[in-house]
């Protein structure tokens, strides 16, 4: 049972060892912050909360066997009141969004550490939310744009890998109207004026990998 005297105890989740010891670095100064454990990928994210019970969890969002997103929403299914702050190198609105909807409630880019990674955490701890101000402006500029479906984000990766729209027929084993009309459907949505634009304005916003 912790008490509002008790420092916040963190968990660091990232792939790269030097990220997790620049994270502690910037915590160590902090009287009211105490790092309780690091893991390295998703899985162990998950096994090291069970063990640990952090009061807030920084997770990086790119990791090995699970991603971030998967971590977050593992955990949450299990303890529904997990607090995360996402730690993200993304400036894009979907990939902010995608682990907002998870269950984070901080969302903190890497080159903002320094200066931000101990208010956001307290403001997490105390039950409320944080987002980059550069991440929330992407999210605030989409925010009244239609959403691609899976089937168009499918027929775009095909795309982005530099498949004609036969070719993308042909592997998503439909037929070449459909590409078409996934197509157009997509350049209205993302506002491009051909395929490689769509493909750029997708990996931009963080739609699709590079």
């Amino acid at each position: 049972m912790t008490s509002e005297n008790d420092p916040i105890r963190v968990l660091i989740v990232d792939d790269h060892p030097i990220m997790r010891e620049g994270v502690r670095s910037v915590l160590s100064s902090c009287p009211d912050i105490v790092v309780v454990g690091e893991a390295g990928d998703g899985e162990a994210a998950i096994t090291q909360f069970r063990a640990l019970r952090p009061d807030v969890t920084l997770m990086d969002l790119q990791m090995p066997i699970k991603t971030g997103v998967e971590a977050i929403e593992a955990i949450r299914q299990e303890f529904p009141g997990a607090a995360f702050v996402v730690l993200s190198t993304f400036k894009t609105d979907v990939q902010a969004i995608r682990a907002l909807r998870a269950g984070a409630r901080g969302y903190l880019l890497k080159d903002t550490l320094s200066s931000d990674l101990s208010k956001t955490i307290r403001a997490v701890h105390a039950g409320r939310r944080y987002v980059s101000d550069v991440v929330a402006a992407a999210i605030a500029t989409h925010v009244n744009d239609d959403t691609l479906t899976g089937r168009e984000i499918a027929v775009l990766k095909v795309v982005a890998e530099g498949n004609s729209n036969s070719d993308a027929a042909r592997l998503l084993s439909v037929s070449l109207e459909t590409v078409k009309q996934h197509m157009k459907n997509i350049a209205a949505k993302l506002g491009s004026f051909d395929r490689a634009h769509a493909v750029a304005i997708a990996i931009k916003r963080g739609i699709i990998d590079p």
